[in-house]
C-alpha cells in the first residue's frame, strides 16, 4: 500500500498543478497551427493527402472527424478526443506511445481480430475504439493522409531514433502484486490529475463550443474513449499514466499510476457491441481485458483490477510444452 500523502504537500501539488496546467494549455492551443484564432484549412483543400494533411488530422482531430466538423460527411467520431490526446506532439514525441515506428510494425498478424492487420486496419481499430467513431474509407484522403504521416515520422525516426528514445524512456512500469485501490486512485486523480482533467474528469475544452475538442482530454464521459479501447486496460493505461503523466511532470510510482489508472477507468464511458468477438485464441487475450470471455475462471473483477500475476501464473501454466 503506498504511502498517504503529506498533510501540507496537497495545497502545494494543488498550485503547482494549476500553474502548469495554465502553461501547457497555452502552449498547445497557440503554440501549433490551426490553434483557437487561426482559420483551419478544409479537408477538401488539402484533399492531396499530404503529411501535413495527416499530422493535422491527427493533431486536431475534432475539427476535422468530430461530431461537430463543419461538413456533415467528414463527421466519423462521437467523442471529441485529438489522435494526440495519447500520441503526444502528434505522435512525433518519444517514450510511451510514440508513433515514430508504428508503420514499420505492420502488417502483422493481431491477436485481437486472430488476423493479418495493415497499418490501415489499426488507424480504423483506433477510429472505432478509442475515438469511438466509425472507420475510414481505406482510399480516403484522410486515410492516406494519415498514413503517409506515420511513414514521414518512421522516416525522419531513422536516423535518431534510437538515442532520443534511449533518453526519454522513464523506469519500466511495475505491476503492484495485489488489486486497484480505487479509493487512493481517485485520492490521487483529485491531487494530481482533477487540475487539467478536471474534478468530473470531463477534460479542459478548448473552446466553449467543442468544435476545437480538448486541450486536456476528457478520461471517462460521454466525450472519451469507449470500453473496446486499449487504453480502457489497466495496465497499458498505468504504463502510460507512469511514462507520461502528470504533463511535463511524470514523477507518479507504480502504486500511484496503478490505482489512478483502475480509478479512471472504472468510471463510466461509451460501450462498443461486438467485444465477444475479439481475441478468437482467448488464450492471446491480455490479462488486464475488462470484458469476457475469457479461457479462465478468473473473475471479471480481477481481470478488470487485478490482482494480475495469479492469472499471468495460470497462462504461463497452460502454454508450458506437454512432457
Amino acid at each position: 500500500m503506498t504511502q498517504p500523502f503529506a498533510p501540507g504537500a496537497n495545497r502545494i501539488w494543488a498550485i503547482c498543478a494549476v500553474a502548469g496546467c495554465v502553461t501547457v494549455a497555452l502552449t498547445l492551443m497557440f503554440g501549433r497551427p490551426g490553434g483557437p484564432g487561426e482559420k483551419i484549412p478544409s479537408p477538401a483543400i488539402e484533399a492531396g493527402a499530404t503529411e501535413e494533411y495527416g499530422r493535422r488530422l491527427i493533431a486536431q482531430t475534432p475539427e476535422y472527424l468530430g461530431p461537430d466538423a463543419a461538413d456533415p460527411k467528414m463527421r466519423r467520431m462521437n467523442s471529441r478526443l485529438a489522435c494526440a490526446s495519447c500520441h503526444l506532439g502528434a505522435g512525433a514525441d518519444p517514450g510511451n506511445l510514440s508513433l515514430a515506428t508504428a508503420i514499420t510494425r505492420y502488417p502483422r498478424i493481431s491477436p485481437r481480430s486472430g488476423g493479418k492487420e495493415t497499418i490501415e486496419d489499426r488507424i480504423n481499430g483506433c477510429m472505432m475504439r478509442s475515438m469511438n467513431g466509425q472507420a475510414l474509407a481505406e482510399q480516403s484522403p484522410e486515410m492516406s493522409a494519415m498514413v503517409a504521416y506515420l511513414r514521414f515520422l518512421a522516416d525522419q525516426d531513422a536516423g535518431t531514433g534510437a538515442t532520443r528514445k534511449k533518453a526519454h524512456e522513464p523506469p519500466a512500469f511495475r505491476t503492484p502484486e495485489r488489486a486497484a485501490d480505487l479509493k487512493h486512485g481517485a485520492e490521487v486523480f483529485a491531487l494530481r490529475c482533477a487540475a487539467c482533467h478536471g474534478k468530473e474528469g470531463a477534460g479542459l475544452a478548448a473552446a466553449k463550443d467543442l468544435v476545437h475538442g480538448f486541450v486536456f482530454p476528457p478520461l471517462w464521459g460521454p466525450n472519451s474513449f469507449n470500453d473496446g479501447a486499449g487504453m480502457h486496460r489497466v495496465l497499458t493505461a498505468a504504463r502510460f499514466v507512469k511514462a507520461r503523466m502528470p504533463l511535463g511532470n511524470a514523477d507518479l510510482d507504480d502504486a500511484d499510476a496503478f490505482d489512478v489508472a483502475a480509478y479512471f477507468n472504472s468510471r463510466p464511458r461509451p460501450h462498443i457491441d461486438g467485444l465477444e468477438r475479439d481475441y478468437p485464441d482467448r488464450r492471446k487475450k491480455p490479462v488486464d481485458t475488462g470484458y469476457g470471455p475469457y479461457a479462465d475462471s478468473f473473475p471479471l473483477e480481477q481481470h478488470s483490477f487485478g490482482p494480475f500475476a495469479p492469472i499471468e501464473a495460470f497462462y504461463r501454466a497452460a502454454n508450458q510444452p506437454a512432457r
